[in-house]
């Protein structure tokens, strides 16, 4: 599968590592609007097409894919232009600015009968069957809090304060503490409250969310981009409890039962970076016709917009695009 990439910050680097890594994935076509920045970064990683525009990756007949790796605030554009002129899209997380644009895309790619996904690459990773199997066997008991934390310091990074590039904690790592909970119950939320320290132009930077599920399980979870988090989940169960140590790239999964007792612990395989099973997905998907990947439905994407929109209304967070 031919990917082409189009934006040219780390995450685009990351990508391109990842690709580097796989035999059944290419990075093949970067494109930035500087074709400087697009050849300088297709000789690092040794591409073979770079391109000074966006259309021109999109309108390359050997892409097979376009991963969208852009800023949130120019998802919806570059997406909707793809999905126009037919080509599947791996959207990266938050998926859209809001629910009103994620809602668009994707029946737009119903309508156009385009693959599109998005790349929220902790919902691929082999960690989710794991401890699915885990609670499904019993071995927690009755899951009932769920707790999940995830914070960088990202004070120097421009795009954090800007309402205009849909600045703030929540979609850029705050995804992330929601999809942990969505990984593991899919049970609708019954109440969501939400508290946050805004930026002087009014982005959060650090955030609480609490959620209430129908299935009585309670959801705690923390994002900044402030600080240095301990990035850990737990699923907590009336017999023991489940901790991942990284929601952002979970690598270890230990089992405790009451008193810290060690019950098991389990490492996940060894991997590129982790984004490759979100490719691997992508690329299996349509070779089978799919127009979303399993291990990502649209419906989930939609519903965790959804949340985010719900608390941007709660703290006063608002983007030129709402």
């Amino acid at each position: 599968m031919r990917v082409g990439i189009i934006g040219a910050g780390w995450i685009a680097e990351k990508a391109a590592i990842t690709l580097n890594g796989m035999t059944d994935c290419e990075a093949y076509a970067i494109g930035s609007r500087s074709l400087e920045k697009a050849e300088a970064f297709a000789r690092k990683w040794n591409m073979p097409k770079a391109y000074g525009s966006y259309a021109e990756v999109i309108n390359d007949p050997a892409v097979d894919i376009i991963y969208v790796a852009t800023p949130h605030s120019h998802h919806y554009d570059v997406t909707r232009h793809a999905l126009l002129e037919g080509k599947p899209c791996l959207v990266e997380k938050a998926f859209m600015a809001n629910y009103r644009q994620a809602k668009d895309i994707i029946d737009l790619a119903y309508e156009r009968k385009v693959f599109i996904a998005e790349a929220i690459w902790t919902r691929y990773q082999p960690c989710v069957g794991i401890v699915r199997q885990l609670i499904a066997e019993g071995i927690i008991g009755t899951p009932r809090l769920i707790t999940a934390t995830l914070a960088y310091p990202m004070m120097k990074k421009e795009r954090i304060f800007r309402p205009d590039l849909c600045g703030g904690a929540l979609l850029d790592v705050g995804v992330y503490a929601l999809n942990f909970v969505r990984m593991f119950t899919d049970a609708p939320v019954a109440t969501l409250d939400g508290h946050c320290v805004k930026s002087d132009k009014g982005m959060d930077l650090t955030n609480t969310m609490t959620m209430v599920l129908e299935d009585g399980i309670v959801a705690n979870l923390q994002s900044s981009a402030m600080c240095v988090g301990d990035n850990t989940g737990v699923i907590a169960g009336s017999e023991a409890n489940i901790v991942i140590d990284n929601i952002n790239n979970p690598q270890t999964i230990t089992v405790y039962k009451r008193d810290r007792v060690l019950v098991d612990q389990i490492s996940v395989p060894q991997q590129i970076t982790g984004y490759e099973y979100q490719f691997s997905a992508c690329r299996q998907a349509l070779i089978d016709g799919l127009l979303e990947p399993r291990e990502m439905p649209h419906q989930e994407t939609l519903y965790v917009m959804q949340l985010m929109d719900d608390l941007r209304a709660k703290w006063g967070v608002r983007y030129p695009m709402d």
